[in-house]
């Protein structure tokens, strides 16, 4: 049975996920669907990226992952599909694909076959006349080269990366805030291993790191590897974003202590 995650910024207001459910399911019925997030700020493809790029190891080989992070709906900004070793995207060719197409076997096509989409196509709801169907075409067996043409220059966003200096200061920069106000950043959390670090955000400094957010005093900033595996900011029982001003992008740097 055919598992289609969904990413998108539509929320959870609006029929608009609904909406691209029902069209997933009168292709596939046997479709199982998985909503990976919906709460994507508005146009943000970095933190859709994120999502996906930090969700997609816990899926079985096959999955299809649909994200509609879309400003350029309607535009001259191609739809696309893109496949790895391991599975298959659909969504905008805006970027955000950009860390699956850095994955082993990487290829990916344009959407140009409208057969394979609805009847009439909005110019301002892709996610359901373009992406949905052609997501649950994917997960019916249907190949890449049915539903498209394949392409070498989709669009790629740089990334931003965290580096370690000759001195083994390291910088990074926070890319996601959770609904908790932690902060995640791009520094791998291996590169901490063995060591006790000073990390200085926005002008704080926060000593780790830690093994558990138990380990500080209530409301005390802290220094841990997130569950993802990579270096966090977070603040016992509050919010460390709210609590340093940070956000997405936001500087980090550490040196050991």
């Amino acid at each position: 049975m055919a598992i289609i995650t969904l990413t998108t910024d539509f929320g959870d207001h609006d029929p608009y996920v609904g909406i691209m459910k029902g069209v997933i399911l009168g292709v596939a019925p046997d479709a199982r669907l998985v909503d990976i997030t919906h709460q994507i700020p508005p146009q943000n493809i970095d933190e859709a990226a994120f999502a996906l790029e930090n969700a997609r190891p816990f899926f079985p080989p096959g999955t299809v992952h649909l994200a509609v992070i879309d400003p350029g709906v309607g535009s001259e900004r191609r739809p696309i599909l893109v496949t790895t070793d391991r599975e298959t995207y659909v969504g905008p060719d805006n970027g955000l694909f950009s860390f699956a197409l850095a994955l082993p076997g990487s290829q990916a096509w344009t959407l140009d076959r409208p057969e394979y989409w609805l009847p009439e196509v909005s110019r301002t709801f892709h996610g359901r006349d373009i992406f949905a169907p052609v997501a649950a075409r994917a997960a019916l067996g249907a190949s890449p080269g049915e539903l498209g043409t394949r392409i070498d220059d989709p669009v790629r966003r740089t990334l931003l990366r965290a580096e370690q200096g000759r001195n083994g200061e390291i910088t990074g920069h926070v890319i996601h805030v959770d609904r908790f106000g932690n902060l995640m950043t791009n520094i791998p959390g291996a590169w901490l291993a063995g060591q006790a670090w000073t990390c200085e955000i926005a002008g704080v400094l926060v000593r780790g790191p830690v093994s558990t957010y138990a380990a500080a005093p209530p409301g005390e900033l802290l220094l841990l590897v997130s569950s993802n595996g990579a270096a966090e900011i977070a603040a016992r029982e509050a919010s460390a974003a709210e609590r340093l001003g940070a956000s997405s992008g936001t500087r980090v740097r550490l040196w050991i202590s």
